[in-house]
């Protein structure tokens, strides 16, 4: 099981991430509009240096849902190796059977 401090903290990016992903992506619009004079682009990408860390997307970090545990995390299943192979085990994941001889 991972710190709860450390999932915590994963909630709370994901908070701002949504908080502030449509003024993020206006500011990076303008940023990337060449046709835009220079001077309103530096000023958009002095706002957006002004945005919290945490509210960038590439923050986050992929957890377990079950142990909040950072690696070896599926997808697809959003659970991690260890997580799924005890779910297989106990014959909760349909048509998943743990191979053992």
């Amino acid at each position: 099981m991972a710190k709860k401090s450390m999932v915590a903290r994963e909630v709370k990016r994901e908070r701002l991430v949504k908080k502030y992903a449509e003024k993020r992506a206006a500011l990076k619009e303008i940023i990337n509009d060449e046709s835009k004079p220079m001077e309103e682009r530096f000023r958009a990408s002095l706002k957006l240096a002004k945005l919290p860390r945490n509210s960038s997307a590439t923050r986050l970090h992929n957890r377990c849902q079950l142990t909040g545990r950072p690696h070896a995390y599926y997808r697809k299943l959003k659970i991690s190796r260890i997580a799924l192979r005890e779910l297989g085990s106990k014959g909760e994941i349909p048509g998943m059977v743990k191979s053992s001889w």
